[in-house]
């Protein structure tokens, strides 16, 4: 089967790239509301596109590979990306309120690094519209669905916690987990949030909401994991884990992107302000989870992601320490092939070398 993505990529790289983003996102949901986008993507041609069921969170994925949270921000296109082969797709991040985000331009391709520069600042339709979109486009869906929370801009970090339990209340019955996102750099002073004082009382703050929540969703327990970032010291890594085994946190993403521009330097974009993801962010982001998995209660699972642009890049990652691994910038710039190249990964790796698999 031909890969059609890389004629649509050379056309969709002639737009802006924000431009691009929702073009491709209205082009899928389009597709596969037709029935075109396995036929378009190939993935018509395998019965298993990408490997074998794995329980992680008490959660049946059917497969280790994900969508990142950040590409559907608003839960549009939840079915569509499912029908490219991914056993989990990540939504949001979404806050209480909707937001407009950051002012454009905000968005950079770095082609010659396979790299994305964003400062796109959280924006989205807010918790009710989100949950509306999701009913549509969840139909059909058989995976794993993953909501990612955070705070609106103008709330203060002193209540941010408030946000992120009226997120957590209002997506609970349509998630099958949920992710604090405190990572992102593009909310002023969200990292701020990356301490262990603030990360106990806010996994405290939604393990009640969540105890009092199940019994009125039939005893559902919603998972709650939490995002960080790779600029993190090794020590606070460390740190972060301590608390996390401590608080029983049900996983931990790792990670997300970077203020680090080592990597791009004398690129144009390199002084962009924003986050750095796709290849830049490969190493470190897998140092982050072998550090974390050290040091990380053993049954709590971890998600692996940051420039995985190929199954060796995947393999890594589950080397370091991953349960699962999710994709974003890899996919701008594989396009479906990628979620292709990762089938059989669990045939090379076995189930049973995984930490924080059970």
């Amino acid at each position: 089967m031909p890969d059609f993505y890389k004629f649509a990529r050379k056309v969709l790289f002639r737009f802006d790239p924000e431009t691009a983003h929702h073009l491709t996102l209205d082009g899928m949901v389009w597709a596969h509301r037709l029935g075109l986008l396995s036929v378009a993507t190939g993935s018509c041609c395998r019965s298993n596109p990408v490997s074998s069921e794995i329980e992680v969170m008490g959660l049946r994925f059917p497969n280790r590979v994900g969508l990142a949270a950040g590409l559907d921000k608003a839960g549009t296109a939840v079915a569509a990306f499912g029908a490219l082969g991914f056993g989990h797709v990540e939504i949001g991040t979404v806050t209480p309120r909707p937001q407009p985000g950051n002012p454009k331009p905000r968005l950079f391709r770095l082609v010659e690094h396979e790299a994305i520069i964003n400062r796109m600042g959280f924006n989205n339709p807010g918790t009710a519209a989100l949950l509306e979109n999701v009913a549509r486009s969840r139909r059909g869906f058989t995976g794993v669905l993953g909501i990612n929370i955070g705070k609106n801009f103008d709330t203060p970090n002193e209540r941010a916690l408030d946000d992120y339990l009226a997120c957590y209340r209002a997506v609970y019955g349509a998630a099958d987990y949920v992710t604090a996102n405190l990572s992102s750099p593009n909310t002023k002073g969200l990292r701020d949030l990356q301490n262990v004082a603030t990360c106990r009382e806010l996994i405290a703050t939604l393990q009640a909401a969540r105890d009092e929540l199940a019994p009125a969703h039939g005893g559902k327990r919603v998972p709650i994991v939490i995002k960080i970032a790779p600029d993190l010291t090794d020590e606070a890594v460390r740190d972060l884990a301590a608390a996390f085994s401590e608080m029983k946190v049900d996983g931990v993403i790792a990670t997300n992107t970077t203020i680090d521009r080592a990597v791009v330097t004398g690129h144009r974009f390199a002084q962009e302000t924003g986050g750095l993801s796709g290849a830049p962010v490969r190493t470190r982001s897998t140092e982050v989870i072998r550090v974390l998995r050290e040091a990380l209660d053993p049954t709590i699972p971890i998600i692996g992601v940051g420039g995985i642009a190929s199954a060796a890049d995947a393999q890594e990652k589950i080397e370091a320490g991953a349960a699962l691994v999710q994709v974003y910038t890899g996919l701008v710039y594989r396009g479906p092939a990628l979620v292709r190249e990762l089938a059989g990964l669990d045939g090379r790796i076995g189930l049973a070398s995984s930490p924080g698999a059970c």
